[in-house]
């Protein structure tokens, strides 16, 4: 296990506009194991999330989040692999919610050894909530 730098940006995109960036840096680290790359990172205040540990798993095009900690009410699970979609649940301060994730595009280059890019674009819909698209980078520094 190594640690690592990470910026993280999130966008919502509306009519094809980004708008409403989130941008955080922040200290993780990253480990492999069984051919996956595992990287992890606490969130912040910043991020409305404090308390929740973010697990990030990279495999054969396929980007897995997952989130857990005193943040949120239950565990969150998004699969992120192009062209397929997603259905789990999403805690807000509302309560839990149905969701729905379709991935467009999904690139990932990260190299345990050099670091990289994980950049996803997709679209989610909270049931009865909020429907857009988002756009999710996370670069990966030594």
């Amino acid at each position: 296990m190594k640690d690592v730098k990470l910026k993280i940006t999130g966008k919502h995109i509306y009519e094809d506009v980004e708008e409403d960036q989130l941008e955080l840096v922040t200290e993780g680290k990253l480990y492999q194991r069984a051919g996956k790359i595992y990287l992890t990172y606490d969130e912040s205040e910043f991020s409305g999330m404090q308390g929740c540990k973010t697990r990030l798993t990279l495999y054969d095009n396929v980007v897995r989040m997952a989130r857990h900690g005193s943040a949120v009410g239950i565990d969150t699970e998004i699969h992120f692999e192009k062209g397929k979609r997603y259905n789990g649940f999403y805690d807000t301060p509302f309560g839990t919610v149905e969701m729905e994730v379709l991935t467009n595009e999904l690139v990932n280059t990260v190299d345990p050894a050099k670091g990289g890019v994980v950049d996803i674009d997709y679209n989610i819909s909270l049931k009865g909530l909020a429907e857009g698209r988002s756009r999710l980078k996370v670069e990966v520094t030594q």
